[in-house]
């Protein structure tokens, strides 16, 4: 079987967010967490006309691409397409449950379909040599059974998967919204427990209402002892609320060194990038709005939310505008050092 870029830590694939942009911010603190791509439908890859606009990057490896679809023969094309792009890895969603994707027989709805799945799956194993893996859901509407996400599951390994995500809720095709069916399903992460110790030769991810690093490191311990361990947690958005915890991924889950050291390296690092950007035609505000939980729960964090959102998004609006973000936190800071000094 294929090794998978090591999953012990991969941020989500989220539709709108994790763009080129998210990913390259989020390089910048983490060099070993793995990343996604937004979905990308095979439609918009075969018939798009302009392949860099949905598989362009520079600088997020390891990433992989995540592709939406069920045509075997499309999947196999797009696979090959994210292959000479340079991704490290195909994923299939198989868990998205808006209305729109299931229109196209993208996403969770194809759960219902476990044999078209592992045709998608066998299909791009063919087409490429890199891995291929599945994130999934454990279960769609009434399917309230754990024998039944294990053979759908089962049937994807047997089609040649490297590695199943699971987002340990199921989804309501009908009657909720897609951020509903992210908080209202009941976890089940003792059915991914369950899932590896029925495979423990495939990669499982556990994907699914973790919030903190702490709770990520707990999830990776085998619930029993002589279990086999999950193989990696997938955190979504926490990480995007709050992506300065990526900054001490490094150390705790790849045995490594924090990249960068302080919020405001982060700042200065992705500078060159942003004024590149907008010197190619592109807006502040296409960067920038990956960038506003960076200093979440620090002073000035509000601030600096409030001033990259309000100014960010002006047509003439350049790095001037993050440099005002940045008085504004010292600013605070510094009120806050005279208040712990008044009070000592």
């Amino acid at each position: 079987m294929t090794s998978t870029p090591n999953p012990r830590f991969s941020v989500a694939p989220m539709l709108d967010w994790t763009d080129r942009h998210c990913r390259y911010f989020y390089r910048r603190m983490t060099r070993h967490a793995l990343l996604y791509t937004e979905m990308v439908t095979t439609g918009a890859l075969i018939h798009g006309g302009n392949p860099e606009r949905f598989l362009g990057h520079e600088d997020d490896m390891p990433v992989v691409l995540q592709l939406g679809g069920s045509a075997p023969d499309e999947l196999a094309q797009c696979a090959r397409m994210g292959e000479s792009w340079g991704y490290q890895a195909i994923n299939l969603n198989v868990g998205c449950p808006s209305d729109r994707v299931q229109n196209n027989m993208i996403g969770a709805c194809l759960m219902a379909h476990p044999r078209l799945v592992a045709e998608g799956v066998h299909a791009m194993k063919g087409a490429v040599s890199i891995p291929v893996t599945v994130k999934t859901r454990i279960g769609i509407d009434e399917m309230e059974s754990y024998q039944a996400f294990e053979d759908f599951c089962a049937a994807q390994i047997e089609a040649g998967c490297d590695g199943l995500i699971v987002h340990a809720r199921k989804a309501w095709l009908q009657g909720l919204s897609p951020k509903e069916n992210r908080e209202i399903p009941p976890l089940r992460h003792e059915w991914v427990y369950r899932l590896k110790k029925a495979f423990p030769d495939t990669e499982i991810v556990l994907n699914g209402g973790i919030q903190t690093l702490d709770e990520a490191d707990e999830k990776l311990r085998p619930q029993k002892v002589g279990d086999p361990p999950l193989d990696g947690v997938m955190l979504g958005r926490a990480v995007y609320e709050n992506p300065w915890m990526l900054a001490n991924v490094d150390r705790r889950f790849y045995g490594g060194e924090n990249p960068i050291q302080g919020r405001f390296a982060v700042v200065e690092v992705m500078r060159d990038y942003t004024e590149r950007h907008i010197a190619q035609g592109g807006r502040l505000h296409h960067v920038i709005r990956h960038m506003l939980g960076l200093f979440k729960g620090y002073p000035g964090g509000r601030k600096w939310r409030q001033i990259l959102s309000q100014q960010g998004h002006r047509a003439d609006a350049g790095w001037s505008v993050v440099e005002t973000a940045l008085e504004a936190v010292r600013a605070e800071i510094r009120r806050a050092e005279e208040r712990d000094r008044a009070v000592s």
